[in-house]
């Protein structure tokens, strides 16, 4: 069985599907290996320009496979490369919306704050219960929990093991915005899709800036930033767009165009 389902819902947009079911989408080695090729795949396909992933109404992803992990040693941990699946969904230039509905636990959690843009369902829960089984999360849990909620909540979630659900992570500002559940998948598509449209360069330059700018000191960031928009205007989507904005402007301040009352 694919783990991992394909889908086109719009133009520029792909959504990858977790199909996991029975294991509530438990990230197993398989799982990410072709979430990594996936990733790998949309990065480089000039046909997309969004990224949405997902789960299914009952999970987005509840954890690592435990059962993959209980027996396992040191040396066996460090050979499955876990880092190069990761460093597939981290690398992607292209805007990555997560779609969460129920559990986002552990491995799930940190799955979804790879993404740029987080649409949780009002019963989705997030968390880091990694503490419970005598270990510790691994992907990046631990970093971008206190960078998206800060230390001290934080190291509640993290030192506990206690869930976060939909509404806390909304204010703690982990969650983009919080929507029926029914309706999460739907609004992530609709956010990619209006992504989808603006300037891909313009779109890939956010991203790079931001997620660079984050882990250098504001002056430099600001320094990247600064560069990184003075270059776009040398690219022709900055000078069409600028030129459709400015015939709008002139047909709204004289009144509909002569086409239009034809």
């Amino acid at each position: 069985m694919t783990n991992v389902l394909l889908e086109k819902p719009e133009t520029g947009v792909y959504l990858l599907r977790l199909n996991r079911p029975d294991a509530r989408n438990a990230l197993s080695p398989d799982l990410r290996a072709e979430l990594r090729d996936h990733f790998i795949s949309l990065s480089s396909n000039p046909e997309c320009h969004a990224i949405v992933i997902t789960g299914d109404a009952k999970a987005f992803a509840a954890g690592a496979d435990i059962r993959s992990m209980v027996h396992a040693t040191p040396a066996e941990m460090m050979e499955r490369n876990d880092e190069a699946s990761w460093a597939a969904i981290r690398c992607c230039p292209k805007p990555i919306v997560a779609a969460v509905n129920g559990f986002a636990l552990g491995g799930g959690c940190e799955l979804a704050m790879h993404a740029d843009i987080i649409i949780a369902g009002e019963n989705a829960t997030f968390g880091q219960p990694e503490v419970k089984l005598g270990i510790m999360p691994g992907a990046g849990g631990t970093q971008r929990l206190v960078r998206a909620i800060g230390k001290y909540r934080a190291m509640m979630a993290l030192l506990t093991g206690a869930p976060i659900n939909a509404r806390e992570a909304f204010i703690a500002g982990l969650v983009s915005k919080v929507v029926p559940d029914e309706t999460v998948v739907e609004e992530a598509v609709v956010v990619a899709g209006r992504i989808a449209a603006m300037a891909p360069q313009a779109v890939a330059e956010i991203k790079r800036t931001v997620l660079a700018g984050m882990e250098v000191p504001l002056d430099t960031a600001l320094m990247l930033e600064r560069r990184a928009a003075y270059l776009l205007f040398g690219t022709l989507e900055q000078q069409a767009a600028m030129e459709a904005f400015l015939e709008n402007s002139r047909r709204g301040a004289q009144g509909p165009s002569l086409e239009n009352q034809k």
